[in-house]
């Protein structure tokens, strides 16, 4: 009889968006011949309410998977899923400062991915960072096992906590290099020449004011720039500041994986702002397309591309690198990203390292 496993955490399948919700996808479609696999999805999310995907039995919870109700979302899941479930994989922290409580009753085996160091974030209020804080302590205390997606969170669990942890990155061989269509050409026609290219949340921790500034100096590339501009004053803030400069097209997000990949796929330079979290989703997935990486100056980007990438910590820095760029440079670079991501970030390699903690 088949070991049940309940994944918790995650909006949901099947994926829309998120890094959580990729990584379900493909251990859903890796493990489900081998495991009873049970997914916790946000009814809020999805208009209609399947069943089953991928082989995986999928189980609604009345609230929204983000934000505050993130919190109540994961530990309802966590107790239903108790009643059945060999094996708990938690995805994050949110409902992780029940553990003590479960513990009291249940020998289930959990095994908890803590993601980024959530309480860091600059958008969390002192409030929050507490109880994120808080939850990522329960999580290591109470697992199992703790998952880390980068060395640099593994380090961090051992130095904090003294505990040691598993390291398990994301996978990123579902992306593919798609040509630009001319419906894509009609529609966004400064794409016909080459262009520097970011796609992320819109937020501080993502140094977007860096980026946009730096490119706005320089006049060797046009950015194209992808993200939630309206969920924030920072974003509609930086909207305003830099919607009028020629070089520069601030695009709202777009959740068709074909046409977002198109535009990816096809850029000159591929600009990472990120400085807090783990493994960056979209970070391996442009080192999988092949792309030269221009990256925030931090240990966890630095670690995610073997210090292999091109690094800025400024504006002017990102500028100058952006302007002295030669297409030879940035090939040597694109190819080096290559190599890593097919080496480390394959989706079926990562989905039975799941396996063996279950």
């Amino acid at each position: 009889m088949s070991k049940k496993i309940a994944i918790i955490g995650t909006v949901g399948l099947p994926a829309k968006y998120g890094g959580f919700e990729t990584l379900t996808e493909y251990l859903t479609k890796y493990l489900t011949n081998d495991y009873d696999i049970t997914v916790y999805c946000s009814a809020k999310s999805y208009d209609e309410h399947v069943e089953s995907y991928n082989g995986a039995t999928l189980k609604y919870i009345g609230l929204n998977a983000n934000g505050v109700q993130s919190i109540p979302y994961d530990i309802i899941s966590i107790f239903k899923a108790l009643r059945y479930a060999d094996t708990l994989l938690i995805l994050g922290v949110s409902g992780c400062s029940m553990l003590p409580v479960v513990r009291l009753f249940s020998p289930k085996r959990i095994v908890v991915n803590i993601d980024g160091l959530e309480w860091k974030r600059q958008k969390w209020n002192k409030y929050a960072k507490w109880f994120l804080k808080f939850s990522e302590k329960m999580a290591v205390k109470y697992a199992d096992v703790v998952i880390a997606d980068n060395r640099v969170i593994q380090e961090h669990v051992q130095n904090a906590y003294g505990k040691k942890s598993e390291l398990i990155a994301y996978g990123a061989d579902h992306v593919e290099h798609v040509a630009l269509s001319s419906e894509i050409l009609s529609k966004y026609s400064y794409l016909s020449d080459p262009y520097a290219f970011t796609v992320c949340r819109i937020e501080p921790e993502n140094n977007l004011h860096i980026i946009l500034e730096a490119m706005a100096q320089q006049n060797a590339l046009p950015l194209v720039m992808i993200g939630n501009w309206e969920n924030s004053e920072y974003g509609r803030a930086l909207r305003v500041k830099y919607t009028d400069i020629e070089h520069i097209h601030l695009l709202d997000p777009i959740y068709d994986q074909n046409m977002l990949n198109q535009i990816r796929s096809n850029c000159t330079v591929y600009l990472h702002g990120h400085s807090a979290g783990g493994t960056n989703p979209s970070l391996v997935e442009a080192m999988y397309l092949e792309l030269p990486i221009l990256a925030y100056d931090v240990a966890y980007n630095r670690e995610t591309t073997e210090h292999q990438a091109s690094y800025f910590h400024s504006t002017e820095d990102l500028a100058k690198r952006v302007s002295e760029s030669s297409e030879e440079s940035l090939k040597d670079n694109a190819e080096r990203m290559y190599e890593i991501a097919r080496r480390r970030y394959v989706w079926k390699d990562i989905a039975e390292e799941y396996a063996r903690l279950f």
